[in-house]
């Protein structure tokens, strides 16, 4: 990676990057006694091709818990390894047709007996009470709903908190349960929209933060039974801000795809909205497996840049495709061996449906997109040339080759074993179908998505013959900051959005 500092030669960084089907590092564990000294490996067995995505304490403080899972992400082992003998078991073991997510929501109890555990092995993220020997003892959530966040263990009161997506993907809420699954509660009732907890070391307390789509966060103690005690911050100087620049309502909206699939959206309408006029489309998304870009919680510095766009005159849009999260688990896994495939087929249906509706000019849409979303943002305006006018993609994947191995194989898996999926949904094998206005930008400095990405691209696109515009950021990495970089960067993206829609 290059870096340029007005020196006489750049800067020649470079940096351990396994890319897909390229040699992993080999990983083992260690524990090391500190009144001996002594570093002692962990024996779990044959590590080739293998992943140790987190390693834990058990109650007992001789006792490690070690995860380890194959390399195509569908096999998990949580090994305990006894550090006064060095001996090693297998407490739990979990496969999956697809792929396991792996979060950090593994809690043993303090009775040595039993562990509370996170998974989908049911078709929705729960929550499970686990014995010390891997057999399942209770189900602590049951239904057709994604637990979304786990927040700890009340063993006093026999309490299991956590925030879960129970009557909407778009509406998170705080919960408790009892250990034996039963006596479930919504501590957060009355806060519709989005709800995300903070618990005191007792759990008598929690810190709340609540927001929806059009008010900014307000953060509140609440007690164990969800009772208000105070406000820490009602951000209430926010909304005369929003009335002051005169901020748009954002509305949810849903509709059918020709698949007869339901997806949600979000709208900004024009100010002074007529639906008797034709309004260009400036859409929006991220796209990415399990993200959620369509709930109902603000969205940050992004919503101003979008209302700002609104009040120029584009109906702005952002839809949740298939892959997306807290639609249970094939909702979300479907994209599996074909990322980009659902993704850009949902998002050219959102456009189509947009068309359709009589304030929309349905020959001015254009989508955005950043990262994920700029890899899609790039097949949409290829595959759906006759759909989008315009697209900007800020630091896009443009072949899963080029990203590394953890991230694509789980999802993609290597290109000698799925040729056909990278093939089919790598917007550079695409290029020739380049019809609208392609803005095309990266940080030369990004060790994420690697500006290899772009160069590729465009490559791509000048021996197909096919103008674009692009952007380059030297030193920037994947968030494209510093020295006036972002207000540059969104300087470009406006006038672009505002000459080609």
């Amino acid at each position: 990676m290059q870096l340029y500092n007005d020196d006489m030669y750049p800067i020649h960084q470079t940096f351990k990057y396994p890319k897909v089907g390229e040699k992993n590092a080999e990983v083992s564990a260690w524990v090391f006694e500190m009144a001996r000294g002594k570093a002692v490996k962990a024996d779990i067995g044959d590590m080739t091709e293998m992943y140790i995505p987190r390693m834990k304490w058990t109650q007992d403080a001789s006792k490690l818990c070690v995860f380890k899972m194959n390399r195509h992400q569908n096999n998990l082992k949580l090994y305990i390894t006894d550090t006064k003998n060095n001996k090693s078991s297998v407490m739990y073991e979990e496969t999956n047709k697809y792929y396991i997510d792996i979060t950090d929501d593994l809690t043993f109890l303090n009775d040595g007996k039993h562990f509370v555990w996170y998974s989908e092995k049911e078709g929705y993220n729960q929550l499970y009470l686990m014995t010390m020997e891997g057999k399942q003892k209770a189900k602590l959530t049951t239904g057709n709903y994604d637990v979304t966040a786990f927040y700890g263990v009340d063993e006093k009161n026999k309490k299991v908190y956590f925030q879960a997506a129970e009557k909407s993907p778009m509406q998170k809420h705080v919960f408790s349960v009892d250990l034996e699954g039963k006596n479930l509660t919504n501590l957060t009732p009355t806060l519709i929209g989005s709800n995300s907890a903070e618990f005191s070391k007792t759990f008598d307390y929690f810190s709340n933060a609540h927001s929806t789509i059009n008010t900014a966060p307000t953060f509140t103690v609440l007690d164990r039974q969800g009772k208000k005690i105070r406000t820490i911050e009602d951000n209430v100087n926010y909304g005369k801000i929003q009335e002051e620049y005169g901020a748009l309502p954002v509305e949810f909206f849903t509709f059918t795809t020709s698949e007869n699939v339901k997806l949600n959206g979000w709208m900004i309408k024009p100010k002074d909205f007529n639906a008797t006029r034709k309004y260009p489309v400036f859409m929006t998304q991220y796209s990415g497996p399990g993200s959620q870009s369509v709930t109902d919680s603000w969205k940050g510095s992004s919503y101003w840049w979008y209302q700002m766009i609104a009040q120029a005159g584009y109906v702005v849009v952002c839809v949740d495709g298939r892959g997306t999260g807290a639609r249970g688990e094939e909702f979300k896994k479907m994209t599996y061996l074909q990322l980009g495939h659902y993704e850009t087929l949902d998002q050219i249906e959102a456009a189509k449906y947009l068309g359709t509706q009589p304030y929309v000019d349905k020959n001015r849409i254009g989508i955005f997109g950043w990262s994920y979303g700029g890899y899609m943002s790039s097949l949409c305006i290829l595959k759906g040339n006759d759909v989008f006018k315009a697209a900007i993609a800020v630091a896009p994947v443009t072949n899963w080759k080029w990203y590394d191995s953890v991230y694509t194989e789980r999802y993609m898996r290597t290109t000698e074993e799925n040729a056909k999926g990278y093939a089919d949904n790598s917007p550079v094998y695409f290029a020739d179908r380049l019809k609208g206005n392609y803005l095309l930008v990266h940080g030369m400095a990004d060790d994420n998505v690697h500006f290899q990405n772009t160069v590729e691209m465009a490559n791509a696109l000048i021996k197909a013959n096919k103008q674009f515009d692009t952007y380059f950021y030297p030193n920037r990495n994947h968030g494209i900051y510093g020295d006036n970089a972002t207000i540059h960067l969104y300087t470009k993206m406006t006038n672009f959005i505002f000459e080609k829609l």
